[in-house]
């Protein structure tokens, strides 16, 4: 089990500012994957500070899957869990058909 990390859950609904742009989290969610349940978020970006142009996108965040959940906290409160991480490939393109079936999102980003 050493490829278990120590998850910060982001705040959902909450804008954050970064240099180029802004992100935000619109859900989190917890569905049962492939005999274990998968932790994701969904949320967009807008670049509107870039020197390169603007734009922005629907995305998920694909966490991994839950093996301990809300073990601990952040120094900010925020929730920490335990999660194992998606590094198969093709583990990655199944979980990718199945949200993207279930949201219309332009890409999908693993941890």
């Amino acid at each position: 089990m050493d490829d278990l990390i120590d998850y910060t859950h982001p705040k959902v609904n909450e804008m954050v500012s970064a240099i180029g742009g802004d992100y935000l989290f619109d859900k989190e969610a917890r569905e049962s994957f492939n005999d274990g349940e998968l932790l994701y978020y969904t949320g967009f970006f807008m670049i509107d500070r870039s020197c390169c142009g603007v734009g922005g996108s629907a995305y998920a965040l694909v966490a991994g899957f839950v093996v301990d959940w809300h073990c601990g906290r952040a120094d900010d409160g925020c929730p920490v869990s335990k999660i194992r991480p998606i590094r198969d490939r093709r583990m990655r393109e199944r979980i990718i058909e199945r949200i993207k079936a279930e949201d219309p999102l332009r890409q999908v980003v693993f941890v």
